[in-house]
């Protein structure tokens, strides 16, 4: 897993530096210089481009790492990349016109519970189209293998813009409604700096061909533009589908328990810009043994690391929203319930990039329709029941069963498994780890009582992982950091 991990330790810091500060802009900037309704409105924006992304990429970010490796000339690879910079604007047009032309009848739900929304509605099909064509270039570095600096835009760059936004609404340089203009502008910023890095990588030579196999192609943009659809509908359908029933400003609330425990799936994110294409790759190579390999490295390892941060946030929950201003509190169970959903996701490793890279994917479609009516059905019956807590039940509910049926389907149809008798012993660290320390706190201020707790987990969560072996990779890190150290010959 040389280029993998490699990348990936890359990606993970770049993604962990992101984080952090997405965490003070989330946590402390959102909170403190912008009001409940303006935050709430950012994230419905942001939450609605997010759905509308895959429709407006026609699925091409997936399509060009799935069909990339099956041309062999660079020739015909130049062709194919032209392609798929024109391909997207077949859906885009269509939707821009009838967002356009219906526009008051598609914002009539959201604004008539929100009227606070209707200057800034028209933001979302914008923004989902600057997403659209980011992950689009995004892709397009990924087939080179070059993840990091694309990696760095996405998670770094564009958080550092919104961070700046939000210290000048502090200094009154400008309003909060010109911030979230400002944010919007701040996505093609994220898109126009993609783009250069992408030519930089591979200078576009633009060939208008139609592919020979464009009916492949369009099938398999289809189906990405469901099952992509799916997936950014399970973290960000909540979102909307609040703002349809409560007022917008819980969506604030709502906000800030996602961003923490999302950080949870931050090394599965960072693992998959990389593993994506190299999954691909030996599909189409049809390398069986290779493919298994890196599934259950893939799982294991996002696994150890992911249960480790799900414990670091279950164990000091109560004091971290000690940090946070007291009207944002009350999304504890939103954390532990949405912590849980990211988890079992990292747990099936690059189960995703499989499946998609499958000649069976047409079946998952049908998975992706299912959740797709459940997750509508699920969130109107309980977030009238339970607010922001009942969202988050719908969205544990929707991935714990699509999941689990995808999970079933790459067994079955691929004969690839990605689980071992360590995936047991990891699951025993953690739940011994939550049963030691949940009901363990420091008299001290809650400041302190999180950093010597988060010591004393840290401690004994490597050092089980350690001397179990859970898993060769990260037993190989800790080796090279203590002969670093000099605490290891």
């Amino acid at each position: 897993m040389g280029i993998v991990q490699s990348q990936s330790i890359k990606n993970i810091f770049i993604t962990f530096f992101g984080f952090g500060i997405g965490a003070i802009n989330a946590l402390f900037l959102y909170t403190n210089f912008l009001e409940k309704t303006h935050y709430g409105i950012v994230t419905t924006i942001l939450s609605g481009a997010n759905i509308m992304m895959p429709l407006m990429a026609f699925g091409v970010q997936n399509t060009l790492i799935r069909f990339f490796s099956h041309y062999k000339t660079e020739k015909e690879k130049e062709e194919f990349l032209s392609f798929m910079l024109v391909m997207p604007l077949a859906l885009i047009l269509p939707i821009g016109f009838g967002f356009y032309f219906f526009y008051d009848s598609i914002s009539y739900t959201w604004i008539i519970k929100n009227p606070t929304l209707k200057p800034f509605f028209w933001l979302i099909p914008v923004v989902g189209l600057f997403m659209a064509y980011f992950e689009i270039f995004y892709a397009w570095v990924k087939v080179h293998m070059k993840s990091v600096v694309g990696n760095f835009i996405s998670e770094v760059f564009v958080r550092l813009i919104i961070m700046i936004l939000l210290l000048s609404v502090h200094f009154e340089w400008i309003t909060k409604d010109m911030c979230i203009y400002c944010i919007a502008l701040a996505y093609l910023a994220q898109l126009i700096g993609m783009k250069v890095y992408a030519i930089s990588i591979k200078k576009p030579v633009l060939r208008f061909v139609i592919p020979e196999n464009i009916k492949d192609v369009v099938y398999y943009s289809f189906f990405i533009i469901v099952s992509g659809g799916v997936a950014v509908m399970l973290i960000d359908f909540d979102k909307v589908m609040i703002a349809r029933y409560l007022n917008v400003s819980q969506n604030a609330l709502y906000s800030v328990a996602i961003f923490i425990s999302t950080v949870i799936a931050v090394p599965s994110r960072a693992m998959t810009q990389i593993v994506a294409p190299i999954t691909a790759k030996l599909m189409v190579e049809n390398k069986h043994d290779e493919l298994n390999d890196l599934y259950k490295k893939s799982a294991i390892n996002l696994q150890i690391i992911g249960g480790f941060i799900m414990m670091l946030i279950f164990l000091n929950i109560k004091e971290l929203y000690h940090l946070i201003p007291k009207d944002y509190s009350g999304g504890i169970w939103v954390v532990y319930m949405i912590g849980l959903s990211k988890f079992y996701d990292v747990m099936l490793g690059n189960n995703n990039s499989i499946i998609v890279n499958t000649k069976h994917y047409r079946t998952v479609l049908l998975f992706g329709i299912f959740t797709v009516v459940l997750m509508i059905v699920l969130n109107m019956i309980f977030i009238p029941l339970y607010g922001i807590e009942g969202s988050a039940f719908a969205t544990l509910l929707t991935v714990l069963i699509y999941n689990t049926i995808k999970f079933y389907f790459v067994v079955k149809k691929m004969n690839l498994y990605p689980f071992t008798i360590k995936t047991l012993y990891s699951l025993g660290i953690l739940i011994v780890c939550f049963a030691l320390f949940y009901f363990w706190d420091f008299p001290f201020h809650y400041i302190i009582n999180i950093i010597l707790k988060s010591i004393l987990i840290t401690v004994f969560y490597v050092f089980a992982n350690y001397k179990l072996q859970i898993s060769e990779e990260v037993n190989q890190v800790i080796d090279n950091l203590l002969k670093r150290f000099k605490l290891l010959k």
